[in-house]
């Protein structure tokens, strides 16, 4: 659990090298904000010390020069894409973002929709905000883009997009998920601005890959890991090597654009202020990392974590080959098995020698915690309530729900509601200590070091049900779990 990101100063360094862009483009910058701004998990993993909101707060430095732009496709809008993570649709997420945003104190000037074709779909979701007091643009699509930079670089191409109207030096364009069109809506900007006579510069916030980290550093690896489904791929920038004699990581998207933006760039610009994609990005969190050890090790638990999520999803259906096969290279890659996950294997042997599922937990002091399934809890809810007792000071001994409670809140599952496992989940072994609380002293204990538990390794040796994995997502505890349904019975010899 020790820290190896120094966070003050990313907040810091980062906020004055953004400012520094901005001036080095008269006072106006389109800033694409690539991954999430706030609830960045992956990042706070890798990178222990990074805060989830990290680059929010450090944007909130900045908050009275900026304003936020968010953008989202026609096509997603009419096919009513959904974020895996949080289970609601991209049009949904957008009024979520604003919400959350205007909370913060950030001006969020308008909503552009991208990829515009006439959709009914999109017509009725702009009036939907324009009710809503909101600002909403339309971008078209255009044919060829972005390989036909004559059609794009015209009244034609860009041309035929509405004009954004802003007021803020810094312009940060996000969206709530990769395809929406926030580079096209920056580039659209910088062509419209020049007709006006404006001059405006375009700048890329990528947190991964880590710019100025070799390109098999496991948190470029690892950055690999959680794209595997996007096939996305770090590459050396040859562009900066060329240009400066000197190694930068890049990804392969930006690398293979480079060559169309420069004739982009060249067009609005007359010249491209870029000798790379590497130049065209802000990011400072290379220069944060102050244990580069700690953030290793987190990085390469990620990629193991990734590829346990990856088998899960193929024994669901979920996953194509492609990605899984990915993923078991990087893990070659890494020289990492799922061995070396420490609740990996606790967790497998003791489903060895007691032939049930199981489950196992670190904590963070190091210490590793088991449970096993039983009549009366399932392998996860018994783990969550040896590790409270761990973390209390409480005898393992000592039961903290008796049976007499739990007999009742079996027969309801069953013989009521129908259920055909009689077994307690997470949630309702935490209802039922929260209501002994009041009475017990050894719940009341257990309770107050659930915080504890955020940033805690589990691994099971069967898939749990959707209840659990949601209370220890809530709970902020890296899940992994083998990818089988149950554990085989033993044969009798």
């Amino acid at each position: 659990m020790k820290n190896g990101f120094d966070n003050n100063k990313y907040l810091k360094i980062q906020s004055e090298h953004i400012k520094e862009r901005i001036a080095m483009f008269g006072n106006k910058l389109y800033m694409e904000f690539g991954g999430k701004l706030f609830d960045d998990n992956h990042a706070s993993r890798v990178l222990p010390g990074f805060e989830p909101d990290s680059k929010l707060k450090m944007l909130t430095q900045l908050q009275d020069d900026a304003e936020i732009i968010i953008v989202i496709s026609a096509v997603d809008i009419e096919k009513n894409k959904i974020r895996n993570d949080l289970g609601i649709t991209y049009d949904m997420d957008v009024l979520r973002l604003r919400n959350e945003f205007q909370e913060r104190g950030f001006l969020v000037s308008s909503v552009v929709i991208t990829h515009f074709n006439g959709q009914s779909s999109a017509r009725s979701y702009r009036d939907k905000l324009r009710r809503q007091g909101i600002k909403v643009y339309f971008h078209h699509t255009i044919e060829g883009y972005p390989n036909n930079v004559a059609l794009i670089d015209s009244e034609d191409g860009f041309g035929k997009n509405d004009y954004v109207e802003t007021t803020r030096p810094l312009v940060v364009v996000t969206a709530p998920g990769p395809g929406s069109g926030k580079m096209a809506v920056c580039l659209s900007q910088l062509y419209q601005d020049c007709k006006r006579g404006i001059k405006a510069g375009y700048a890329k916030f990528e947190t991964f890959p880590i710019w100025n980290l070799p390109l098999t550093h496991p948190l470029n690896m690892a950055y690999e890991a959680a794209t595997a489904d996007l096939d996305d791929v770090n590459m050396i920038d040859p562009y900066h090597l060329e240009a400066y004699g000197k190694t930068a990581v890049n990804y392969n998207r930006d690398i293979e654009i480079f060559p169309v933006l420069n004739e982009l760039f060249e067009g609005i610009y007359g010249e491209n202020p870029y000798k790379s994609p590497t130049d065209m990005g802000v990011n400072m969190i290379g220069n944060c990392i102050e244990d580069d050890n700690v953030c290793r090790e987190a990085a390469c638990q990620e990629i193991i974590r990734r590829y346990y999520t990856a088998l899960n999803k193929l024994a669901e259906g979920d996953c194509n080959d492609a990605e899984l096969a990915k993923l078991g290279r990087l893990l070659q890659s890494a020289k990492l098995t799922t061995d070396n996950r420490p609740v990996t294997v606790v967790a497998k042997e003791r489903t060895r020698v007691s032939g049930v599922a199981a489950a196992a937990i670190q904590l963070p002091d190091g210490s590793i915690i088991s449970a096993e399934t039983s009549p009366l809890l399932g392998p996860s809810a018994a783990l969550i309530l040896n590790a409270l007792k761990h973390l209390a000071g409480i005898k393992h001994e000592v039961k903290l729900i008796p049976k007499e409670m739990i007999d009742p809140i079996q027969k309801t599952k069953v013989t009521y509601l129908h259920g055909h496992n009689p077994r307690l989940h997470t949630d309702e072994v935490l209802v039922a200590i929260s209501m002994l609380s009041t009475r017990d002293e050894n719940c009341r204990k257990a309770l107050e070091h659930m915080p504890d538990l955020e940033g805690c390794q589990v691994h099971c040796t069967v898939m749990l049900s959707e209840v659990d994995r949601k209370i220890f997502k809530r709970l902020g505890i890296d899940l992994t779990c083998e990818p089988v349904k149950k554990i085989p019975k033993k044969t009798v010899q």
